[in-house]
């Protein structure tokens, strides 16, 4: 876990304002003082009414689950831009992106020998399939990418490799980055190795009986072969019976298929700026969720904060500079829409003041992170300050940004993190019990107010923040 550097903040405890969606009268001035006055107001407001859970609780009873490519994908694009015009945002428009279209398909596994047992299991994104009557081989189990490197490959040639690394459960998610690798490259490794199949433990720290989907990527021209999670309990089954000493067979059959491309799009709504309407301050969420459960956390949280933060803005009167939403297309399967938005938006990169993503579920943001110019050391501490009452604290870990701002950060754009609280995250990302019941109003109160205090202050700065130092891209 990371260690948070606190300092103290003197601010007065915010008192709740009136209900709901009503928003703070008047456009800014242009005093200092009274552009953090308005954005106290806003903080104040968004931490007195539920409109991110109005928003999160609508997306996922009208549409739920948001696959790229799909029709419940077309869908969200449509309530998208239906529910930021009746948000009051003034400027809502679409752009389109061609997206990969997969089929998941059926998914069967089951331990043939020594004592047979059915397996609980989920194709992981893009995986290929197995032919209709299945894969069946002997599995040999591996912990993760560094202990496969170590094998000769006639221990693999053949074989199902079973990857049974386990996550650690932390609030940064640190245990995620530890883990997902088998995930994302387990399959292609095992592949180029003779295995005919992967399966992993789940990326989870659950032990629930539910598998996590997710990602894999196969590398160009190299072997592709059927990757299936399975879930933590029966991972654990199938690693008991490996111990006994005896061979273990397993069976396994998937459905998945690639079908070519689709037309998805990325989402946009502004509130343009009155003195300086060409620099942008972006909030981005990514769209799409995977096709189980309601994709309420992930990421209906994330759509739903970018939106509310939105429209309290808009309320108070449009700020300085321009606003800008991004929700992006297929985000879980390729960053789709993050690197078509670069592209369409290249002339317009170097003038992003900031840029902000929400990911990371429900949790309640911790701590606060930048990724700004040595010069504007100064500006982080502002921002703390601004922070502080909602129990943020900043942190020395320098912001990264989300997943969605991988295609823009070479430009420099400096970066604001709200570092969540994900110990629970990960007992139901990417499965199917990723549904409304699992979000705590109260946390998405705090997070529209961290969310909203970001955008309004950078918006509403007398000075712009300067471009941030670029590391390279691992």
């Amino acid at each position: 876990m990371r260690r948070a550097r606190r300092f103290e903040a003197v601010c007065c405890a915010l008192a709740m304002a009136a209900t709901g969606w009503s928003g703070a009268a008047g456009a800014a001035s242009s005093s200092p003082d009274a552009a953090r006055e308005r954005t106290v107001r806003l903080q104040r407001e968004a931490l007195s009414g539920d409109g991110a859970f109005v928003l999160v609780r609508d997306l996922t009873t009208e549409i739920g689950a948001r696959f790229a490519g799909t029709e419940k994908d077309r869908a969200g694009i449509d309530w998208s831009e239906r529910r930021a015009k009746s948000l009051g945002l003034p400027k809502v428009w679409s752009e389109p992106v061609t997206v990969p279209r997969w089929i998941r398909g059926g998914a069967s596994g089951e331990i043939v020998a020594p004592w047979p047992q059915p397996m609980t299991l989920l194709a992981l994104g893009g995986s290929t399939g197995t032919p209709p009557e299945g894969i069946e081989a002997e599995v040999v189990a591996v912990e993760n990418l560094a202990a496969l490197e170590t094998m000769p490959d006639e221990a693999v040639r053949g074989k199902i490799v079973f990857f049974t690394q386990r996550m650690r459960r932390t609030p940064d998610g640190a245990g995620y980055g530890e883990a997902v690798p088998i995930r994302g490259r387990g399959p292609a490794a095992a592949g180029k190795r003779g295995a005919v199949a992967v399966l992993i433990r789940s990326v989870a720290t659950d032990t629930d009986r539910f598998p996590h989907t997710g990602g894999t990527r196969y590398e160009e021209g190299g072997p592709r072969i059927p990757a299936a999670a399975l879930a933590v309990p029966d991972a654990e089954l199938l690693e008991r019976q490996l111990a006994s000493g005896q061979a273990v067979r397993f069976r396994l059959a998937l459905g998945a298929r690639l079908e070519g491309e689709a037309e998805s799009a990325n989402v946009l709504a502004e509130i343009p700026g009155t003195e300086k309407p060409d620099e942008i301050v972006l909030l981005v969420a990514h769209r799409d969720s995977w096709d189980l459960g309601t994709g309420a956390q992930d990421n209906g949280t994330g759509v739903a904060l970018t939106l509310a933060a939105a429209r309290l803005i808009a309320a108070a009167g449009a700020p300085r500079r321009t606003v800008r939403v991004l929700l992006t297309a297929n985000e879980e399967f390729g960053l789709s829409g993050a690197r078509a938005y670069a592209e369409a938006h290249t002339a317009e990169l170097p003038r992003h003041v900031l840029a902000i993503e929400m990911d990371s579920g429900a949790g309640r943001a911790l701590h606060l992170m930048t990724r700004f110019a040595p010069t504007d050391a100064a500006a982080a501490g502002e921002l703390a300050t601004l922070l502080a009452p909602l129990g943020i604290v900043p942190d020395a870990e320098p912001a990264s940004g989300g997943a969605d701002l991988i295609p823009i950060r070479p430009t420099g754009v400096p970066l604001v993190d709200l570092d969540q609280d994900r110990s629970l995250y990960f007992d139901i990302h990417h499965t199917e019990n990723d549904t409304l019941d699992k979000i705590d109003p109260a946390n998405l109160r705090q997070l529209a107010a961290a969310l909203v205090t970001v955008a309004d202050w950078a918006a509403q700065r007398p000075v712009r923040l300067a471009t941030a130092p670029v590391e390279p891209e691992p």
